[in-house]
């Protein structure tokens, strides 16, 4: 391989879970609830002060960046309560320096309350809200630990973000309910204030045989046999699904209300990095923290095999600038098949998560995604659309305008209203002669 790292990237983010897998919901989809695994007859998860501190001194210093994003996670990261957060926030003015911080803190939104808003607005969170759509998609998967459904709370959540003026975007998982009603969650989601909208196709793989303790849902590379997960979105339902928001959106909402898949995909045609490391070329950089301080390669990776380091045992630009690690992020470019490197979609996919890659290709090499067919039904029908919008980019122009060239387009394919003209009357092309000399014989 032509790479090294030897060290840190100048820039890199650590999801951080400071409590663990714990949460009060338990939505039937969730990959993260069985990480108590790695953790036997442990029933209480926070990451204390004192690692708390290493952490925020250490992940601070060692970006070469001037601004410093903090993203935290869980589990339900609200369950420790807004004086662990305002604690958090002192350690982070301690260490800043003449850095900027920036906070997202992902939420289920139920255990929100006006102590909690007033705080997240006072110090600019940037909140990021589960939410599935509708009453009727979200609670179908989304119960709480007593099996009740949660989507009442959650709006109860949203009407505390709306009435402090919180700064909230939504995150919403598409499996093989929701996917099948793309407008209503999509309308659902512009309804409620969010302005900023991640669509996550949830695929999870099921062991068939495994021992007490260990994970059901496992990681591409695992040898035994395995199931996809019924709550699985289906590849060409979540391609259908993305292309039917984005036939409304390109229509009504571009420049009102932004999308992550289609911001993406924009920043691919263009030739910018995507900011989305599903969509980059390789990886690597995005890596999550245990609340023990336990680091791992992505967090879709928690496993013992993708485990990197502790904070309290080996500095964090070591772990980000391990060979391992740079080994990890640059396989998703070595190992991508045959069939996906002449793909002419390629540019805009680069095989997608590494996390999806386990099915064959149609030659029979291993590491296609899953969800391939679903990406290029989504690229290929938004091709038109995004080449328009990269020319209004290179030549200065608001990619917006696409709206009003659409119009256009479906104004011209509308059929035109049929002219009554009378046997008498002039001729409609303009000749000068009565209808029924000209073209009315």
């Amino acid at each position: 391989m032509d790479f090294q790292f030897p060290v840190a990237p100048k820039a890199f983010n650590i999801m951080l879970k400071p409590v663990g897998p714990l949460c009060n919901l338990n939505c039937t989809y969730c990959y993260y609830l069985e990480k108590k695994n790695l953790f036997p007859g442990k029933t209480k998860y926070k990451l204390d002060e004192e690692l708390l501190e290493i952490y925020i001194r250490d992940y601070i210093a060692t970006q070469q960046v001037p601004v410093v994003s903090f993203v935290w996670q869980g589990g339900e990261p609200s369950i420790l309560g807004v004086d662990y957060y305002r604690r958090a926030v002192e350690l982070q003015k301690k260490y800043a320096g003449n850095k900027r911080i920036e906070n997202s803190f992902q939420t289920n939104g139920t255990y929100l309350t006006d102590e909690f808003c007033e705080f997240f607005r006072d110090n600019e969170f940037l909140i990021g809200l589960s939410i599935d759509g509708p009453e009727h998609l979200h609670d179908f998967y989304r119960k709480d630990n007593q099996g009740q459904p949660t989507w009442k709370k959650v709006m109860q959540g949203v009407e505390l973000l709306q009435k402090h003026k919180v700064e909230f975007n939504t995150l919403s998982v598409v499996n093989n309910k929701t996917a099948q009603e793309p407008l209503a969650v999509y309308n659902f989601l512009k309804q409620i204030g969010s302005t900023f909208l991640q669509f996550i196709p949830i695929v999870e793989r099921k062991a068939q045989n495994i021992a007490p303790g260990e994970q059901e849902l496992i990681f591409p590379a695992y040898q035994g046999e395995a199931q996809v997960t019924s709550w699985s979105v289906n590849p060409m339902d979540y391609g259908r699904f993305m292309a039917r928001i984005f036939d409304e959106w390109v229509r009504k909402d571009v420049g009102r209300y932004y999308v992550q898949l289609f911001d993406v995909t924009l920043a691919n045609w263009v030739g910018a990095m995507p900011g989305l490391c599903v969509f980059s070329e390789t990886c690597g950089t995005a890596a999550v923290m245990e609340h023990n301080g336990d680091v791992f390669s992505c967090d879709h990776y928690v496993y013992d095999e993708y485990f990197i380091g502790n904070i309290r045992e080996t500095p964090i630009a070591e772990m980000m600038g391990s060979v391992r690690q740079a080994i990890f992020g640059q396989d998703k470019k070595d190992k991508l098949p045959a069939y996906c490197r002449s793909c002419p979609v390629r540019f805009a996919c680069h095989g997608d998560c590494p996390k999806h890659r386990f099915i064959k290709t149609p030659q029979g090499e291993p590491g296609l995604s899953y969800l391939c067919e679903g990406y290029k039904l989504f690229f290929e029908h938004v091709r038109p659309y995004m080449d328009f919008m990269a020319k209004e980019l290179k030549a200065q122009r608001a990619p917006a305008n696409v709206m009003e060239w659409v119009r256009r387009k479906d104004t011209a394919k509308q059929p035109k209203a049929q002219i009554k003209v009378g046997r008498n009357d002039p001729c409609p092309c303009g000749s000068g002669k009565k209808y029924k000399q000209c073209h009315g014989k």
